[in-house]
């Protein structure tokens, strides 16, 4: 028999806020997370993009210094995004075997890795830290929230890419089918506003260079859009049977009611332009969900704002919704928080949960000029969803042909 999978907290650390709903506020006021770097490496490397989206709260704000300073930063998103959702959630006691987590990354501790090969050329292998793999290894996040939380069922890593964290959950969702957990922490993070990943993503032009305007840099569906923006953070779900939840009263904030995973099998950085493996997993998604596409009231779309990306995305949402694609309310939220990299699809999937809530689809700020290839019903006010039952499409599409998709109902 399926089981009824459900969210019942949710934590986030973002460029628009350090938690949910600083995020949740500042997304549906239209605010942007990007910003100009003030950091010295910015000129001493003179790199043609100045500005990213870093977090809003740095995690030394947050974290106890002796948890912080053995952790990469992208653990201590991880940790700091856990520890709400496990809160927000009303820190469900469940036996530390029936506890799993699930927890991605796009690259993991890059900040740790490249600090330590400085410090080995500049100082001597003697001086390189001793817990510089630990911090640096993909599953250092994973591994974070597991000892936290005593989680002892498993603590898995997904690396895809920009997909890593809606793999993510759909993992959590048949790890919870399976029987493997009662409950599962599901995220991603990432922080990787780095001199060599900015200098690298820049070198393949798949950066905006708007560097005199940081806050309009990111505009999806723009005829004007000349690529994405980096930013940083995490963003973590509880999820549960709905059993279980229910056994113990929890607050339930929706179904995580199916998710779809392909391969595109194309070009290691460019999309399918015709969109099948990303249309595949879109129908995958409502296939496990038992819906139909004409079910789907909001999609929360991936969207980075690079030329060719948004209208390969497009594309494929067109050969699942035939010409009802221009009805159907779309967000793209990265306009506002810059793209989180392997932490981007957890982000949006809040964002979806919260959509559900408050029976409305976020603002896609900075669209100027809409493209005519990419007729979405695409708003730069919030969209109200109205009173009936939900369900929402989240995409996440990411290089080596990655494509994860979570589709998430009201209860």
């Amino acid at each position: 028999m399926t089981k009824k999978i459900v969210i019942t907290g949710v934590g986030a650390t973002s460029p628009l806020g350090g938690t949910v709903a600083e995020s949740w506020a500042a997304l549906l006021a239209g605010e942007s997370g990007a910003r100009s770097l003030e950091h010295e490496w910015v000129s001493k490397y003179e790199l043609p993009v100045t500005f990213a989206a870093e977090a809003k709260v740095r995690p030394e704000e947050v974290l106890e210094r002796p948890v912080a300073k053995r952790l990469d930063p992208s653990s201590q998103f991880a940790l700091i995004s856990a520890m709400e959702a496990w809160a927000d959630a009303g820190a469900p006691e469940v036996a530390p075997e029936r506890l799993g987590v699930d927890f991605a990354t796009g690259i993991g501790g890059v900040w740790t890795l490249l600090d330590a090969w400085d410090t080995l050329r500049e100082r001597g292998p003697r001086r390189v830290m001793p817990m510089t793999v630990p911090m640096l290894m993909p599953n250092a996040a994973a591994a974070a929230v597991s000892m936290h939380f005593h989680a002892r069922a498993f603590a898995r890593t997904v690396a895809s890419a920009c997909a890593s964290s809606t793999e993510s959950l759909v993992s959590a969702y048949e790890h919870l089918q399976l029987g493997l957990a009662d409950v599962i922490i599901a995220g991603g993070t990432e922080s990787a506003i780095h001199p060599i990943t900015v200098a690298a993503f820049s070198s393949m032009q798949a950066l905006s260079r708007r560097n005199d305007d940081p806050a309009t840099a990111s505009r999806p569906y723009s005829v004007d859009r000349d690529g994405f923006v980096m930013g940083e953070g995490a963003a973590s779900l509880v999820l549960e049977t709905e059993e279980h939840a229910r056994a113990r009263g929890a607050r339930i904030y929706a179904e995580l009611a199916g998710g779809g995973v392909s391969a595109d099998s194309y070009h290691i950085t460019a999309n399918d332009p015709e969109g099948r493996g990303a249309s595949r997993a879109v129908q995958q998604a409502l296939a496990a969900a038992g819906a139909v596409p004409d079910d789907v009231t909001h999609i929360n779309a991936h969207a980075t704002s690079t030329p060719v990306g948004d209208i390969a995305e497009f594309t494929a949402l067109k050969t699942v919704f035939g010409d009802r694609i221009t009805e159907i309310p779309v967000s793209a939220t990265k306009a506002s928080t810059g793209h989180l990299l392997g932490g981007t699809g957890a982000l949006e999937a809040v964002f979806s949960i919260l959509a559900i809530r408050d029976r409305i689809a976020p603002p896609t700020i900075n669209l100027t000029t809409q493209d005519p290839e990419i007729p979405l019903r695409v708003s730069g006010e919030a969209q109200p969803l109205g009173d009936g039952a939900q369900l929402v499409v989240s995409n996440s599409f990411g290089f080596g042909g990655h494509n994860a998709v979570a589709a998430f109902r009201s209860v």
